[in-house]
């Protein structure tokens, strides 16, 4: 049986285009009921109406009761976060708790929050890369799961550091999407188990 996920939006949709690609190739085990953003503007809603996958937009003032009714209604067992520029609080969290996955620009714990290959290059580090893990109310809080790392470059800027990371997270979040909706993720209290194997530390992808 297809897992029922949403996805989380708020700007250029790409981490979802990814996601729905996996879905098309049937990589992942699961179908995209809806896409739901903070922006009314966010273009990663044309992507989804364009798929004819169902579409909301969660305003204020109270954001997080609309969308917790949207996945109660939508019966929705894997929430991904793609970009959703908003922190969710204990009301989505709590009840969805080891089922809502984020990716993020960063190997966290380093570098939490905004501009994160802006303060890469500002700090003089030698790589970076990005981390998928499941989300809690703290901002980009929550186990780990898997990271891939790429090297900064000595004529990087921003831009073209960030297409670098771009890259791989197009790579292991389906990767991660794919192992809950199999049944071989899941959380446990603060441990992630993969394969029924608990993890100490984030799966490290191979980048080639």
């Amino acid at each position: 049986m297809s897992v029922p996920i949403a996805v989380l939006v708020s700007g250029r949709g790409s981490n979802l285009r990814a996601l729905m690609e996996a879905e098309d190739k049937g990589q992942l085990g699961c179908s995209i009921r809806c896409v739901i953003s903070s922006n009314s503007e966010a273009a990663a809603l044309n992507h989804a109406n364009v798929a004819g996958i169902e579409t909301c937009v969660c305003a204020k003032p109270d954001p997080d009761a609309q969308l917790l009714e949207i996945l109660e209604q939508q019966e929705i067992a894997l929430v991904c976060m793609a970009g959703y520029m908003r922190i969710l609080s204990p009301a989505i969290t709590t009840p969805y708790a080891g089922r809502i996955l984020n990716i993020h620009p960063s190997l966290l714990p380093r570098y939490p929050g905004l501009h994160t290959h802006r303060r890469v290059l500002e700090a003089g580090d030698a790589e970076h890369g990005c981390t998928v893990h499941f989300a809690t109310a703290e901002l980009d809080g929550g186990p780990r799961i898997i990271q891939a790392t790429v090297p900064v470059l000595s004529d990087d800027d921003e831009d073209t550091l960030a297409a670098r990371v771009l890259e791989q997270e197009h790579q292991i979040y389906p990767q991660a999407v794919q192992w809950f909706c199999q049944g071989e993720l899941r959380l446990d209290g603060d441990t992630v188990w993969l394969h029924d194997q608990q993890l100490e530390g984030p799966i490290a992808h191979a980048v080639a």
